[in-house]
């Protein structure tokens, strides 16, 4: 997969920095129709009409990609690589399989993979970038993305753009896996997970490059809290220009720097062998 940032000739403001992200298979490729659902925008509603999150709405209209997390239920099917496509929803790219028994099926596309190559999930297949295995049978130290967390359940970790993941050790049923944000996390060895990168690692590097592409994502404009009223936000009032008399914190006034956020006592906490920081 060719993949280059794309810079224009400053002509106009918006255009002075503005970059895309350009993958030359993703050019000319349609979606396929029949893996295709509406996706319908909520402008952060919730089923009362009352704004729950924050700056979204408006937006282009998408639809949704049924992508395959799973994989374990076309064991042993090889499947030939039709396409490589652009997906809005994620910032990887998309790759269209067409498996042996004739059914289309989308997976995320790994760096790497190419219209035309060959993939298959099982136990006894090719170390191949784009097959997927149980970790028990990875090689410690290959580069892993769409990782099971556990056996028999859709891949939910390590699934954005040039994301990857480290087998560092195998001990009694599981494997130690280290994560792209430095967590090291115990996964059951029958977990099912994908060799190679995700696409499009340049992601990270794309600058917008003007305020109407970020409405384009569905992204609305955020006001300053201290530039609101004190009825609109504990940080705001005050005489002249004020950085709101206190620490950062929500509407709600939960402090917004320093404070943990993730659910106590939560069962998946045993797994976790080192923290991300």
């Amino acid at each position: 997969m060719a993949t280059y940032i794309k810079k224009y000739k400053p002509v106009t403001p918006g255009r002075r920095s503005y970059s895309v992200l350009i993958t030359e298979e993703t050019k000319k490729e349609e979606p396929y129709a029949p893996l295709l659902e509406p996706l319908r925008k909520t402008g952060g509603r919730n089923n009362l009409g009352r704004i729950t999150v924050k700056h979204r709405g408006g937006g282009e209209k998408r639809f949704y990609r049924i992508i395959d997390f799973k994989r374990t239920d076309k064991l042993n099917i090889p499947a030939k690589v039709v396409s490589i496509q652009y997906d809005p929803n994620r910032t990887a790219n998309i790759a269209l399989l067409l498996y042996k028994d004739g059914e289309y099926r989308y997976i995320i596309a790994p760096e790497g993979l190419s219209v035309g190559d060959e993939v298959i999930a099982g136990e006894d297949v090719p170390l191949k970038i784009g097959n997927a295995m149980p970790l028990a049978k990875i090689p410690v130290g290959i580069e892993i993305h769409n990782i099971q967390m556990a056996p028999n359940t859709r891949g939910r970790l390590v699934r954005a753009a040039g994301g990857a993941a480290q087998i560092l050790a195998k001990e009694g049923d599981y494997a130690y896996v280290k994560l792209p944000s430095g967590e090291i996390r115990l996964i059951s060895l029958k977990c099912y997970a994908t060799i190679g990168r995700v696409s499009n690692s340049e992601h990270i590097n794309i600058d917008l490059g003007k305020a109407g592409r970020k409405r384009h994502m569905g992204r609305r404009p955020r006001t300053r809290t201290v530039a609101m009223n004190p009825r609109d936000h504990p940080m705001g009032g005050g005489e002249g220009r004020s950085s709101g008399g206190r620490p950062s914190c929500s509407p709600k006034g939960i402090y917004t720097k320093g404070k943990k956020t993730r659910k106590k006592h939560k069962p998946s906490d045993k797994f976790i062998v080192k923290r991300r920081r």
